[in-house]
């Protein structure tokens, strides 16, 4: 029983493994394609980058291969607050779906005008999209009776 887990366990183990490694190849070869496209001028090291016998930064910053790494994370970092951003804008629409919210096309449509025209339209869908319409409408519904009775609370 064992040797059957180990059996299935192994392909999706080294699908993972395989993964990875393709993913390390292609950041590599990323930070070299990307440290073609930067020309630092001049190879040789200046003696000013040496400040009292110690080497400084300039000497780093002088590669290009490390300018195509800090473009690459910085591009990344740019992705990733957008991606993030996305899917805030997104929080009522995720949220409408979940709850099966009967108003989920005009929430979808408030959150678009949202992000085109006005952010009041985006609060809007928020709050559409997390209300709750049926104790607000036995609410309403409680009000109204209480005033056609002319009960008083």
């Amino acid at each position: 029983m064992s040797n059957e887990q180990d059996s299935q366990a192994t392909p999706s183990l080294v699908m993972s493994r395989s993964k990875k490694i393709l993913l390390g190849l292609t950041a590599i070869a990323l930070v070299y394609g990307l440290s073609l496209f930067g020309e630092i001028h001049g190879k040789d090291i200046p003696e000013s980058y040496f400040s009292s016998g110690y080497p400084s930064i300039l000497g780093l910053l002088n590669s290009e291969i490390f300018m195509g790494l800090i473009f690459l994370v910085t591009i990344a970092v740019f992705v990733y607050v957008a991606y993030l951003l996305w899917e805030l804008h997104e929080v009522a629409v995720h949220r409408a779906e979940e709850t099966s919210n009967p108003h989920l096309q005009l929430i979808f449509a408030l959150s678009l005008c949202g992000l085109f025209i006005d952010k009041t339209w985006w609060v809007l869908a928020v709050i559409l999209s997390f209300t709750s319409w049926e104790i607000i409408g036995t609410s309403l519904s409680n009000i109204i009776q209480r005033g056609v009775k002319g009960d008083q609370p």
